[in-house]
């Protein structure tokens, strides 16, 4: 293999089996379980990084279910988001997420720098109750429950917030172990389909970890919880800020 041919094969890695196919990437069926609530402001300000500016004291803890996604295949993604703005804009900041899939971590850090950890999140319904749990090792460090369906949400609200800019830090390193890349990436949810909305009531507790420190958010009271189904096509990024521009 010459120069050149690695110049026009080399977009991702490995070099000559990617783990993942090139986007855009389709989600058919996405089913989210959301739990919104308080925390503490100083521990989210600690967290949230410039130019963003945390909008006040609200995390939302995430558990998603993708049996459907081209190129990642069929997998289940949790985390947490922090509602952010920048430059006026309203968004939120994607904080920490951890997934059952390797294609989907490989991709998401590698192109838009999704904070992507290994493990084992579940969501699924028991009964009359929505269920949504996230292991790390073997070790439990979230439950979120809700009731199932209780009544449709508002869904031009809905809409509105799926619509809203995403933002997260994209950090690659060099050689020698210095930041080559330290960029802040905005990317959307684009050709939204919501399928069902609804709200219930919502519980969430959290579980200290020292390698998957989500308790570091804690929860204070919590708000509520939307369920929703959407089909959906997750945007390509743009950088909007250069941490190691001089």
């Amino acid at each position: 293999m010459n120069i050149d041919q690695v110049r026009r094969q080399a977009w991702a890695m490995p070099l000559t089996s990617p783990s993942y196919p090139r986007g855009p990437y389709r989600f058919v069926d996405r089913e989210f379980l959301v739990v919104s609530y308080r925390s503490d402001p100083a521990a989210i300000a600690a967290l949230v990084p410039e130019p963003l500016q945390p909008t006040g004291d609200v995390v939302r803890f995430e558990f998603i279910r993708m049996p459907d996604s081209t190129g990642f295949g069929s997998y289940t993604e949790s985390g947490q988001v922090i509602p952010v703005t920048l430059d006026g804009r309203a968004g939120v900041y994607v904080h920490s997420m951890f997934l059952d899939d390797d294609a989907p971590i490989a991709g998401g850090r590698e192109i838009w720098g999704f904070p992507k950890k290994l493990g084992n999140p579940v969501l699924r319904v028991e009964k009359d109750s929505l269920i949504g749990t996230l292991d790390y090792g073997g070790v439990r460090i979230a439950t979120g429950t809700m009731g199932y369906k209780h009544r449709d949400a508002d869904r031009t609200a809905v809409l509105h917030s799926l619509a809203q800019p995403n933002w997260l830090i994209k950090i690659m390193p060099d050689v020698d172990c210095s930041p080559r890349v330290c960029e802040l990436v905005e990317y959307r949810l684009e050709d939204l389909t919501l399928k069902g909305a609804w709200e219930g009531p919502a519980a969430l507790q959290l579980f200290e970890h020292a390698l998957a420190p989500v308790a570091a958010l804690p929860v204070l009271q919590v708000i509520g919880g939307l369920h929703m189904n959407t089909d959906l096509t997750l945007g390509l990024g743009r950088v909007v800020h250069d941490y190691l521009a001089r």
